[in-house]
């Protein structure tokens, strides 16, 4: 398979991750109309089943010396993946709560791309070409128009500090990447999710267990089940997905790829919840999808050495 190739099929698997991302929104909405479970012990749920699925997985495979040796070698290194993996979704969803949705998808989400673009424009010595340049334009712009017209109409009762948190989460955000996109290059998919997801996982129940338990909400069927469909597929599943991507694919591509999170969510919310993309939503959507489609075109990156 030939490089420009592997790129391409990079780019898909980090497409199909933002996809899964994006029904994580409607899937916390059916737990919260049941029970009301706070986000920072659903995210904590969601990582403990995707690490406890992993390491089922890799023990029937018997490959969980691969993640021992992995700790080993790199410890630091997936501790600072797993927490900032933690980090994004705690303060992404503290966001929500203070700002509202809006404000808090723009910003976690447009500064991550912007941020990598810069990071790797620094590590090349050279200024973003004029195509990486409208790639991102296109993307942000689309991101604008879809949050807007998704977003909640009202805001959160502490602008300030959402604001701060989204800015916490994007930079979170493009740390992951950053950071596992090495990693991801000289470690199997299935064992770098495993040890940064377990990481996050410990990270996140202090978080949690303050927020309050869940209780006896498990006994639930539809909560338990979809706490089970969040940690195995839009966990487990898609950050497997975006370690196999970010071997051939660079960063800024990646993180514009999983744009297609926001409008998946869109799409989700207006054929379930009732909510109307109307027209800046479905221009948002359009400019996304092409800003992802001009990512398959451009010349693939050098990978480090």
């Amino acid at each position: 398979m030939s490089h420009t190739t592997r790129a391409h099929v990079g780019l898909l698997q980090i497409s199909l991750a933002g996809v899964l991302w994006g029904t994580g929104g409607l899937a916390v909405q059916v737990i919260r109309d049941v029970t009301p479970m706070s986000v920072l012990t659903i995210s904590a749920y969601r990582m403990l089943i995707a690490a406890v699925v992993l390491i089922a997985i890799l023990l029937a495979l018997r490959q969980l010396g691969g993640v021992v040796a992995l700790l080993r070698r790199r410890p630091l290194h997936v501790v600072a993946v797993g927490v900032s993996t933690a980090s994004y979704q705690a303060l992404y969803f503290a966001s929500v709560v203070m700002v509202g949705v809006t404000v808090a998808t723009v910003v976690s989400l447009g500064l991550a791309p912007v941020l990598l673009t810069i990071a790797e424009s620094v590590h090349r010595r050279v200024l973003p070409r004029p195509g990486e340049l409208a790639v991102l334009g296109a993307a942000l712009a689309g991101l604008l128009l879809v949050s807007a017209s998704a977003g909640t109409a009202g805001g959160g009762p502490h602008p300030v500090l959402g604001v701060l948190a989204a800015l916490g989460s994007g930079t979170a955000y493009a740390a992951t990447t950053l950071l596992g996109r090495p990693l991801a290059q000289s470690t199997g998919p299935l064992t770098l999710t495993t040890a940064t997801t377990s990481v996050g996982a410990i990270a996140l129940v202090p978080f949690a267990l303050v927020a309050g338990p869940a209780g006896s909400s498990l006994g639930d069927p539809l909560v338990l089940g979809t706490l089970v469909y969040l940690g195995v597929l839009t966990m487990a599943l898609a950050y497997g997905l975006l370690y196999a991507g970010l071997r051939t694919t660079p960063g800024s591509s990646a993180v514009i790829a999983t744009l297609l999170e926001p409008v998946t969510a869109a799409v989700l919310a207006a054929v379930f919840l009732g909510e109307r993309l109307g027209v800046a939503g479905v221009v948002g959507t359009c400019l996304i999808l092409a800003a992802v489609a001009g990512l398959g075109r451009r010349e693939p990156a050098v990978p480090p050495a």
